[in-house]
């Protein structure tokens, strides 16, 4: 948040630089994470109408990459030769430019149209170079309409903490282009069968192999936390016991340390034990022999066979009837498996992951949950924190998901507006991700204008404020009125009878006879229709 004086404390200003290079962090392509890049340089400052120009290379021209806010046409007439404007100057000579009265200024081209002269008075102007080196990639500039009796180390914080995203940017590129090249080296060499994985980097063998990175969204220090657990649980066999909420993406971490395993290759069987009904569950997961039971027309091999060197997952394991517990229990201190209706153990070799978000230890004390068996599932515990406590994470994870509905529903979502993140960030989510989700699709599906508005929102996020239906009135009015209300209906209840109407209320009669007395009730009419 910005301190009064427009400027952001030190602390804030560490904790913006973090949070952008996060976004880059998490997005394969530079262009995607620059309108998440400009809605948090926007949401966490003073410094609005943010601008990224990039070099096109074919034509020689700066382009608009993104500025939130500004229409496909409106970025296609930004274009800028070397030196021109004041985009082109600060591309050109690598220096960067502050302009104090945007009004004033005759070098700004005002390119993509729709601001009259008026509007800029006041309003200073920034840009500085996007450079790694020597070599300048593009431009980021901003705009601030400033206080009055601002002074200039203002406008040198502004500078200095557009120079440090330009930086971050400048380093994000040119990493991608060194990992484009590795990728085009490898994709040679893999027609000529020569790649050689001790010259490279386990992560990167194994994203190598497996096609992409994490799915995991998140930067908060719980979820680092649980990446951490993820990365050191994985490469072993241990069976891991995931908790948290409903929604929170306990699936997605299993998913996630069956992907970095040494069992990555073979089968990731998931099971909801909630939603499988107790007479089949046993079948579903030991498999049944032919005729031992009605409908058991053939062999049937259960969910633990079909994982065999492999990874199962049973999520919701906390509703696992008594009867299974114990087969389950067995299973893990035997490592085999018996069909319904057959004799022979089978040996399976399946690595177990189970999900839970129930309270385990209570359920353990009230006899539903077995303690050897919670016990043999604990032997690595994850919890994944609820979305109400990473709230650093709504943001990245809302860009995602619009990201995501927005090309499944064919459509472009540019950005998502500032009020509508407020709202997000400021809800409590007791859906966890799976309601954030659900949240902006629903958006994305409303929107016609290529943004995520406040009003796409559901009514359940909306605040008073964004509703503008504030309280008009007092707390003091509205409790007269309440009480006005309770003393009306005790008297119709009590046909009028004051003393009865007191004794309902828990007041003295004289206590009764003066608020009847303020607030003029005609008590002699509820007696009358009561009679």
């Amino acid at each position: 948040m910005c301190e009064t004086n427009g400027l952001l404390s030190e602390r804030d200003e560490l904790l913006l630089l973090l949070d952008i290079t996060r976004t880059l962090d998490k997005h394969v392509e530079l262009r995607s994470s620059l309108g998440p890049l400009l809605s948090l340089l926007e949401m966490r400052t003073a410094l609005v109408r943010g601008m990224v120009t990039l070099l096109d290379r074919a034509s020689g021209l700066l382009k608009i990459e993104e500025a939130p806010g500004l229409t496909e046409e409106e970025k296609e007439r930004g274009k800028y030769r070397m030196g021109e404007g004041l985009v082109g100057k600060v591309f050109e000579t690598g220096i960067p430019i502050v302009v104090p009265d945007l009004s004033k200024e005759n070098r700004f081209l005002n390119r993509a149209g729709g601001r009259k002269k008026e509007d800029l008075v006041g309003v200073a102007y920034y840009c500085v170079p996007i450079k790694t080196g020597n070599q300048v990639l593009g431009t980021l500039s901003a705009e601030r309409r400033l206080p009055e009796g601002y002074s200039e180390h203002l406008l040198k914080a502004d500078q200095k903490i557009l120079e440090s995203i330009a930086a971050i940017i400048a380093d994000s590129a040119k990493l991608r282009e060194r990992i484009q090249e590795e990728q085009y080296r490898l994709i040679s060499l893999q027609g000529k069968n020569e790649i050689d994985e001790t010259s490279l980097p386990l992560a990167q063998i194994q994203n190598y192999k497996q096609g992409q990175g994490s799915a995991i969204i998140g930067t908060s220090k719980g979820i680092r936390s649980v990446l951490e657990q993820v990365a050191l649980v994985a490469p072993s066999d241990a069976t891991v016991l995931i908790t948290g909420e409903s929604g929170t993406g306990k699936e997605l971490v299993a998913s996630e340390i069956h992907r970095q395993s040494k069992r990555a290759s073979q089968t990731f069987i998931k099971v909801n034990c909630a939603a499988l009904p107790e007479s089949i569950i046993e079948s579903e997961l030991f498999g049944h022999e032919k005729g031992s039971f009605t409908g058991a027309l053939n062999q049937r091999k259960g969910r633990f066979e079909l994982a065999n060197g492999g990874t199962i997952f049973l999520d919701e394991i906390g509703d696992l009837s008594p009867q299974i517990q114990v087969k389950l229990l067995r299973v893990l201190q035997e490592r085999e498996i018996e069909r319904v209706g057959g004799s022979q153990p089978i040996k399976v070799d399946v690595r177990l992951i189970a999900a839970t978000n129930r309270n385990l230890e209570a359920d353990i004390k009230t006899g539903r949950f077995r303690e050897d068996l919670f016990y043999r599932l604990n032997v690595f515990p994850i919890h994944i924190p609820p979305l109400r406590e990473r709230k650093s994470d709504i943001i990245l994870l809302a860009d995602f998901f619009a990201e995501k509905y927005a090309q499944k529903n064919g459509k472009l979502i540019k950005r998502i507006s500032s009020p509508a993140l407020d709202l997000l960030s400021s809800y409590h989510w007791p859906g966890n991700v799976r309601e954030l989700e659900n949240c902006i699709e629903r958006a994305v599906i409303l929107s016609t204008d290529n943004v995520i508005h406040s009003y796409h929102l559901p009514p359940s996020l909306q605040s008073a404020q964004s509703t503008q239906t504030e309280p008009t009135t007092t707390l003091e009015a509205a409790l007269s009125r309440l009480e006005k209300e309770l003393i009306i209906e005790a008297l119709k209840i009590t046909g009028g009878n004051m003393a009865a109407a007191a004794r309902r209320l828990g007041i003295t009669e004289r206590q009764m006879g003066l608020r009847v007395h303020h607030y003029a009730i005609p008590w002699k009419l509820y007696r009358a229709t009561n009679m």
